[in-house]
């Protein structure tokens, strides 16, 4: 697991964009990296997310990657570089962990639904990049791990989006083990929704493809207050969603819709 972890930082951090029928593809494109999350890395895929972010011809967000990895995390030969500078590394740490913590916000606050597609291993920050997307979509030979533990360091980041996706004792399972865990055993703990025989991209594919279909102001409305409210207590969250079901309602999508459902036909959402 170490050996996977252990990378070239020389080679250039690369995320293609490709969209069709409503749904943007971003690939991580690193293969000789193992798709790590350096600071190239981090800035190109958060670079991808914002721009898509404004685009209201998008409905939904595939994330997958080429190579033989999903993700290996942090580019650990980028950090252990750091170790030389006169504090030793802790400017480019801090630096390098909030742009990494950004990035997983924004893409729950993305306003689209993410799928991650996932073939291979997903590791460390890997498996937290699987963990902040929406939705996510197992290939057979997919596997995730949060091995930190294996080289002395606690894979504390990637246990917040962890910890909100499976029970604790999972969570805390994979990070007090460093254990890697195989596409079934993460469907059983809810890490992925399903397993796709046919790999995972053709899955996630279909599955984002059902969710652009959807209304995309309905859409945008639920993301934001599924996760808003999922933080209050339960009297608050209410009163937060209820909030959103008015504004939800008064939405031109939620008049067709209703009409379209009373009168017998299929809707006509309001689309760029």
């Amino acid at each position: 697991m170490l050996q996977a972890m252990t990378l070239n930082a020389d080679v250039p951090a690369r995320v293609t964009l490709e969209s069709a029928a409503g749904v943007a593809t971003l690939t991580l494109n690193s293969p000789a990296l193992r798709n790590a999350l350096s600071l190239a890395m981090i800035a190109a895929l958060s670079d991808q997310l914002d721009a898509l972010a404004g685009r209201n011809d998008i409905y939904a967000v595939l994330l997958q990657a080429e190579g033989p990895a999903f993700c290996a995390g942090h580019d650990l030969k980028e950090l252990t570089a750091h170790r030389n500078d006169p504090d030793r590394g802790r400017a480019f740490f801090d630096e390098t962990m909030r742009a990494c913590s950004a990035l997983m916000q924004k893409i729950v606050r993305l306003p689209q639904p993410a799928i991650a597609a996932v073939d291979e291993m997903a590791t460390a920050a890997g498996c937290q990049l699987v963990a902040s997307c929406d939705l996510a979509v197992a290939g057979p030979r997919a596997r995730f791990c949060t091995p930190g533990v294996d080289i002395g360091l606690f894979c504390s980041t990637p246990a917040v989006a962890l910890s909100r996706n499976v029970a604790p004792k999972h969570a805390m399972e994979m990070l007090l083990t460093g254990a890697p865990i195989g596409a079934e055993e993460a469907l059983r703990i809810g890490l992925v929704n399903r397993i796709s025989a046919e790999g995972a991209r053709s899955g996630a594919l279909a599955l984002a493809q059902r969710i652009a279909r959807k209304s995309p102001q309905a859409i945008r409305f639920g993301k934001q207050a599924f996760y808003a409210q999922r933080e209050k207590p339960l009297a608050e969250a209410y009163d937060l969603a209820s909030a959103v079901m008015v504004d939800n309602m008064l939405a031109e999508d939620a008049k067709e819709g209703v009409a379209a459902f009373l009168e017998k036909r299929a809707p006509t959402w309001a689309r760029q």
